[in-house]
């Protein structure tokens, strides 16, 4: 469980965004910081417990990504991110590999499993295993274990059928995803209360059979 504390420095720093602000208010951030190895801490072994590609050995702050905004290209030059993201990043991560974050921010809490805009060749791998292995996936994702805690991500979508691929594909409306994202909403007040963890490795459990589809895809 997490400290109410550290939600309430995100909602601080939000409404002043600015790195004079934030100079004067570090400590805040280094006690949230704090709180959140803590919470994470057991998320670690949990996970590593049920996916063997991510690593027991994985230090908490590895996790925590950086709270500083990439402002170079950015027309919003706010220095700083209005949530925390935590990544458990498995052996070999990079482009290739479906990935698990959490986000936490006041009023937009979700933890999201697989892939995020991923490059043209990891989208054309994971096509093809739609193509061929449509039916396996439509049994994960309309399985009531699933659908109980997770939503496929449908945010990101082509608007006509990607290169290959006729309109009338009994796969199309997946096919067209340019991420293959599945998410688990959360309300800022479970992380305040002592089952969050057990809720976290819940979904995680039941989010294996989704990754391990996308695991498969990309290694072909």
């Amino acid at each position: 469980m997490l400290k109410k504390s550290t939600f309430d420095f995100l909602r601080e720093l939000t409404a002043n965004n600015n790195r004079e602000w934030f100079a004067k208010n570090k400590h805040l951030y280094e006690n949230a910081k704090n709180d959140l190895f803590t919470f994470i801490a057991p998320l670690i072994k949990e996970f590593s417990a049920i996916d063997p590609s991510f690593s027991a050995d994985t230090a908490p702050k590895k996790c925590l990504l950086r709270i500083y905004r990439d402002i170079r290209f950015s027309p919003n030059k706010a220095p700083y991110k209005k949530n925390y993201g935590i990544a458990f990043d498995v052996k070999g991560y990079g482009p290739t590999t479906p990935s698990y974050y959490l986000h936490l921010e006041p009023g937009n809490c979700f933890f999201g499993a697989g892939f995020w805009m991923p490059e043209s060749k990891v989208l054309k791998s994971i096509r093809e295993e739609l193509d061929y292995s449509g039916e396996e996936f439509l049994t994960i994702i309309n399985d009531k274990t699933y659908r109980a805690v997770f939503s496929l991500s449908t945010e990101d979508t082509l608007k006509k059928a990607p290169k290959g691929y006729e309109i009338d594909h009994p796969m199309i409306d997946y096919l067209k995803l340019k991420s293959f994202i599945s998410i688990y909403p959360l309300n800022e007040k479970e992380f305040y209360e002592k089952n969050i963890v057990e809720k976290l490795v819940n979904a995680f459990k039941t989010i294996q059979p989704f990754i391990l589809f996308l695991r498969k895809a990309v290694n072909h």
